[in-house]
C-alpha cells in the first residue's frame, strides 16, 4: 500500500489551496483570489482502500515586512524538508515568472522529488501552455502537467503522478480523518475567507480571528461567538460600515457557510476589536493561534 507526503509549495494565489481541495474532495483550506488566505500549514488527507496521502497545505511565499509573514514564510520552507514528495504549484493563467523558477531552484537542491501543476489552465489560451512549460525543462522535476482544478482537467494525472512516487508503508492516519485541523479552526477560517472576499486592500490582511465559544445548544443549533481584530481604528469602521450594513453582510455569509461545513444551523455573534500592529507582536501572534511548531 502507497503512503506518503506530499508538501503543497507555490507562490502566493498559484491556485494551491484550491487544488488540494479538489484533490482531497473536501473543503480543508479556504480560498480567495488574494495573497496570503493561507496563513498556517494544513493537512488534507486523502484515504482509499490503496493508498493515503497526506497533502501539507503552505503559506504561498509572498513578500510582506511583519512578523505574522515571517510566520508564514518559516511555515512552508519546514514544511518542504521532510516530505516524500514536493508539488510545485504555479499559476498558469498569470505565467511563469522569474520568481516561481527561483523558488523552484531552491527547493530543487533538497533532492526531494518534485512534481509540477500548472494551474488555472481553463481560463489561459490552450496555445499559450507549451510555450510556458517549455520554461520548466531545464528543471530536475519529475513531471511538469497542465491541470484545472475546478474544471477538473488533468487532476487524476497528476494524482498518479505522484502516487508512482509515494513510498509503501501503512496509514499516517486512522481512514476517516481528512484533515488535522479542529472544526474550530475552520470556523475561524471561514470568517476569515468572508473577510477576504468582501473587503479589499489591506484591511483582510490585517484581520485575526478569534473564536470565544463554540457550543451546541440542546436544540442542535451551534452557537459561534467570535472577534474580528484589526489593526485601526478607521479599520474597524469600515469593517463594521454604514449603520453596520457591511458587517451584517459578511457575518451572514459566514453562517451560512459555517452552516453548510457543520451542517447545522449556526447562530453567530461577531463582534470587531482594534489591536494596533499586531501582526508585529510575537505575544498577540501566539494569542492568535501563530505559533511555531516545536
Amino acid at each position: 500500500m502507497k503512503c506518503g507526503t506530499v508538501a503543497v509549495i507555490g507562490r502566493a494565489n498559484a491556485g494551491k489551496s484550491t487544488l488540494i481541495n479538489v484533490l482531497v474532495g473536501e473543503k480543508i483550506s479556504i480560498v480567495s483570489p488574494k495573497p496570503q488566505t493561507t496563513r498556517e500549514r494544513i493537512l488534507g488527507v486523502l484515504t482509499t482502500k490503496d493508498y493515503q496521502i497526506v497533502f501539507e497545505d503552505t503559506p504561498g511565499i509572498y513578500k510582506a515586512g511583519n512578523r505574522l509573514n515571517d510566520f508564514m514564510q518559516r511555515q512552508a520552507e519546514q514544511t518542504a524538508n521532510d516530505v516524500d514528495v514536493i508539488l510545485f504549484v504555479t499559476d498558469g493563467h498569470a505565467g511563469v515568472h522569474e520568481e516561481d523558477l527561483n523558488l523552484l531552484k531552491r527547493f530543487e537542491k533538497g533532492g526531494i522529488p518534485i512534481v509540477v501543476a500548472f494551474t488555472k489552465t481553463d481560463i489561459m489560451p490552450a496555445e499559450n501552455i507549451p510555450t510556458e512549460l517549455v520554461k520548466f525543462a531545464d528543471f530536475d522535476v519529475e513531471c511538469t502537467i497542465p491541470v484545472s482544478a475546478r474544471k477538473g482537467r488533468n487532476v487524476k494525472k497528476l494524482l498518479n503522478a505522484i502516487l508512482e512516487l509515494l513510498p509503501e508503508g501503512e496509514y499516517i492516519f486512522p481512514e476517516d480523518v481528512v484533515s488535522d485541523k479542529s472544526e474550530k479552526f475552520m470556523l475561524r477560517e471561514i470568517m476569515r475567507e468572508k473577510m477576504l472576499l468582501k473587503y479589499d486592500k489591506e484591511i483582510p490582511h490585517g484581520v485575526a480571528i478569534v473564536l470565544n465559544e463554540y457550543t451546541i445548544r440542546p436544540s442542535g443549533t451551534a452557537e459561534v461567538n467570535l472577534d474580528i481584530v484589526c489593526e485601526k481604528p478607521n479599520h474597524k469602521a469600515i469593517i463594521i460600515g454604514k449603520q453596520g450594513q457591511a458587517l451584517k453582510e459578511v457575518s451572514s455569509y459566514a453562517r451560512e457557510a459555517m452552516e453548510k461545513f457543520l451542517g447545522r444551523k449556526v447562530f453567530l455573534t461577531v463582534y470587531v476589536k482594534v489591536r494596533e500592529d499586531w501582526r508585529n507582536s510575537p505575544q498577540l501572534l501566539g494569542e492568535y493561534g501563530y505559533k511555531e511548531e516545536k
